[in-house]
């Protein structure tokens, strides 16, 4: 059995986000055996852009549950997203999972590229 940290949740997510997320998961064909990846990359106009997607934990994860969604973040990661909160939005002109993160010092208009 591989060891794995859990942790408290490090984001949130708002209602519309867990109903969003649950239905993705309850598609036909979804891998049960992938967990919720939050995370940071390089790149976007402001310099990191946010990772949202389904995704096999690795062992520099830390792994952490949210309304019974299990989900799985780089611990190197905190630093940049811890108190993040993450919404979705189903409305005509704006569809999509948006970042509300105190940590950005910079926000670029895509929404989801940032500074620290």
């Amino acid at each position: 059995m591989e060891a794995t940290t859990a942790i408290s949740a490090p984001v949130s997510f708002t209602i519309s986000a867990v109903n969003e997320i649950k239905r993705l998961m309850g598609e036909p064909g979804f891998d049960t055996t992938q967990v919720l990846r939050v995370g940071v990359k390089g790149g976007g106009c402001s310099g990191m852009t946010y990772v949202l997607g389904f995704d096999t934990p690795t062992e520099k994860d830390s792994r952490f549950e949210i309304e019974g969604i299990p989900c799985t973040m780089e611990k190197a990661h905190g630093i940049y997203l811890t108190g993040m909160e993450v919404d979705w939005q189903g409305g005509l002109n704006s569809r999509g999972f948006t970042f509300n993160n105190p940590n950005a010092s910079k926000t670029c208009g895509c929404g989801t590229s940032f500074a620290v």
